[in-house]
């Protein structure tokens, strides 16, 4: 019996075992960032209908049937997409747009769904899929729109771009939670050049502040040196009479024995004249106070202001003076570096030509120096060459006249010949009698005279032996033996 209850007992906990583990492989448990999106069968979700095909879980577990059933997860994270767009203005004016979007798959079983179908498998693409979205969006909202709405009224361009993608973004099961245009880029320059009558403005209203400021401080300063000097000059006059007062009574100290007797008698006199002066000093001090101070001090403002504004000239006079005089001075010095300059490339220029025509001559007469020595010396090998002919030519006809004779005949005998045919060549027509053998006969009677011609050098080498000189009536050869006059052939000519 008590083996009986452990077998129970063994197989009641197998069994609780077996249940816990088949619950946790069917329990599955969404997290706060996810969705669960369970596949399989058909099952009614609020809002979607019946026979969606799938599940969803958002929160909460879920029991799913293993093989027959499958889990997958999308996540409700938040995702980001950085635009980078290149758009054109309704003036033609390309920019580049540059902002963030942030969105997020809704929260709501509808934009679960609709992500779900999209980007279940594919949401890494998701970012890649926004960008594209809200880039054809942007430029088409940026080319109805000119540069100067888009630089004031940026928020209308992120209102509008967000309205227009709303829907599709709908579709997709995706919602913005922030789009930002951080930036507005103007490669051309229209921002700039935009801005730029804006900029002069202000710089012109701070110089004439500046001016205005400026004017104001040297008035009020005049008006202070004015006070000064007036003061000045009231103290000195002051100072002045006090001193005469002191001086006199001093002076009236230092005479009192002497005047005292002059001044008992003159007091009467001296005490009228006193009254006058004292009445003349009155009407005196009047006479300033109400007419020459106040006529002072208007001149003294007019000449204040005469020499203020002469200051002014004479400092704008100096300033221009001084702006064309460095202006002066600096094209001096360019007008100055400049001659230098052509100076120093002249100067090289000459120094450069008269080198190389130093070179040049230099070469041409050493050329000529060596054409000169050449020639000389082919002279003198020539002349050196044809005297040592001459004395072989002559040893030779001392030892065998016959083979010189023979030897100078072979070679000039083409010579010989030209000039024994030479005779006809005056002759127009010719008739040869007797055919070829005519022919024959005279071509006979041309070489006979080439054997002539042998004689007769034999001859004239015979008789240079004997006397040691040319016979008359001979002319000598190219290779120096004479050779007898040319005869002529006698030529028949018909009738």
């Amino acid at each position: 019996m008590p083996m009986v209850v452990g077998v129970v007992a063994g197989v009641v906990v197998a069994s609780i075992l077996v249940l816990i583990g088949l619950f946790k492989l069917m329990w599955r448990v969404a997290e706060p960032n996810e969705a669960l999106v369970i596949s399989g069968s058909k099952h009614k979700t609020e809002g979607l209908g019946e026979g969606m095909g799938f599940r969803i879980v958002t929160g909460r577990g879920t029991l799913v049937l293993p093989g027959v059933q499958a889990v997958r997860k999308l996540s409700l994270d938040l995702n980001e997409t950085e635009l980078h767009v290149d758009c054109v203005t309704h003036q033609g004016i390309p920019l580049k747009v540059r902002g963030v979007v942030i969105f997020k798959v809704g929260d709501d079983y509808v934009s679960i769904a609709n992500a779900s179908r999209r980007f279940l498998d594919q949401q890494k693409l998701m970012a890649e899929r926004v960008h594209n979205v809200f880039a054809g969006h942007l430029r088409s909202i940026v080319g109805g729109l000119t540069v100067e709405d888009m630089i004031r009224d940026r928020e209308k361009l992120t209102a509008q771009t967000r309205a227009a993608c709303g829907t599709e973004m709908e579709k997709l099961g995706l919602i913005v939670d922030s789009l930002q245009i951080h930036e507005i880029e103007d490669p051309t320059g229209y921002i700039q050049n935009l801005a730029a009558p804006h900029a002069s403005a202000v710089q012109r209203d701070a110089r004439i502040a500046q001016a205005e400021s400026n004017r104001l401080a040297t008035e009020a300063e005049q008006q202070s040196f004015a006070r000064m000097a007036e003061a000045t000059r009231d103290s000195e006059i002051l100072q002045a009479g006090y001193q005469a007062e002191r001086d006199k009574a001093a002076a009236q100290a230092r005479q009192a024995g002497p005047l005292a007797d002059a001044a008992a008698r003159q007091e009467v006199v001296v005490q009228e004249t006193r009254v006058a002066e004292l009445e003349a000093h009155r009407r005196e001090q009047q006479l300033q106070a109400d007419v020459r101070k106040p006529a002072d001090a208007k001149a003294y403002e007019k000449r204040t202001l005469a020499e203020a504004e002469r200051d002014a000239r004479i400092s704008a006079a100096q300033a221009k003076a001084k702006e064309t005089e460095l202006a002066a001075a600096a094209e001096a010095t360019r007008v100055k570096t400049a001659a230098s300059a052509e100076a120093e490339a002249t100067k090289a220029r000459g120094a450069a030509a008269a080198t190389a025509t130093k070179a040049t001559g230099e070469a041409e007469a050493a050329a000529a120096q060596a054409k000169g020595l050449a020639d000389a010396e082919a002279t003198r090998a020539k002349g050196l060459a044809e005297a040592e002919a001459i004395k072989a030519r002559a040893a030779a006809l001392a030892e065998n006249q016959e083979a010189v004779v023979a030897q100078q005949l072979a070679e000039n005998w083409p010579e010989i010949v030209k000039a024994g045919a030479s005779a006809f060549g005056s002759v127009d027509n010719m008739v040869v009698l007797n055919g070829a053998d005519g022919m024959a006969d005279m071509l006979a009677k041309a070489l006979t005279m080439g054997g002539t011609g042998l004689g007769l050098a034999r001859q004239l080498l015979a008789s240079m032996n004997q006397n040691g000189q040319t016979p008359h009536g001979t002319s000598p050869s190219l290779n120096g033996v004479a050779v007898p006059p040319s005869q002529k052939v006698p030529v028949e000519k018909e009738g």
